[in-house]
């Protein structure tokens, strides 16, 4: 019987079926956390479902090339997921014109400081020169700072955790940072978040409230276009 049982856990945990439904549960579970602690962004849901589904791979000796195979499927929905995002950018669109010049000011500037911070502080720290280009586009979205890390001369595979990382660490830690600073302006805090932590902190910015969504979300669309100008042209220089 326990040979039956391996064989269907085999099979199980092999099919695409597996990744989906552990992603689902995962992000499921961070969601009820987070609804349950009020709505703390110290409790993102993100943030416990890739941990949830982390220690279930390493509990059960699951590699990633086999949960993938359902992941990959839920992979397909951020296509669709981010343009969604122009749904609370259209409703708000009257206050972005209003301040489209403080906005692409403001997304230059960031955007810059963030590939030089991340370079300088890697250096100087002593990280070698190819973690440093790794780091560089980490507060774009995932498949841009991938791209770029192959074009300046990184690891795509450590940017893309860089910057998942990037993102949770701004959506848990961006808001409180924000009202510890006494920055109230709710377009000031969606353009920040949106800068800084590209989807995931845009996601954070949306349960806030929909001025701060709408910022985030156009930030982060900007965000990727001033990495991809930035990046190649700084890091060389800095490295």
């Amino acid at each position: 019987m326990s040979l039956h049982l391996h064989e269907a856990w085999v099979e199980t945990r092999s099919s695409p079926v597996f990744g989906v439904a552990l992603t689902l549960v995962g992000y499921q579970l961070g969601r009820v956390a987070w609804r349950r602690a009020g709505r703390n962004p110290l409790l993102n849901p993100v943030l416990i479902a890739v941990v949830t589904i982390a220690l279930v791979m390493w509990a059960c000796d699951i590699d990633y090339d086999t949960y993938f195979r359902g992941g990959a499927v839920i992979a397909l929905l951020l296509g669709p997921a981010t343009v969604a995002l122009a749904v609370p950018m259209h409703r708000e669109l009257e206050v972005l014109r209003q301040a489209a010049v403080p906005v692409v000011a403001g997304v230059l500037a960031g955007s810059g400081v963030a590939v030089v911070v991340a370079v300088v502080v890697t250096r100087g720290l002593g990280g070698d020169v190819e973690l440093a280009r790794s780091m560089a586009p980490k507060s774009t979205t995932t498949p841009v700072s991938i791209a770029l890390s192959q074009t300046i001369g990184g690891l795509p595979a450590l940017t893309a955790v860089l910057t998942i990382l990037a993102g949770i660490i701004g959506a848990v830690i961006g808001p409180a940072l924000l009202t510890a600073l006494h920055v109230r302006d709710p377009r000031v805090r969606g353009l920040a978040v949106g800068v800084a932590s590209h989807g995931i902190g845009t996601s954070q910015m949306l349960h806030e409230g929909r001025t701060q969504g709408a910022f985030a979300g156009l930030a982060m669309a900007l965000t990727a276009l001033a990495t991809s100008v930035w990046a190649p042209l700084l890091v060389p220089w800095l490295t």
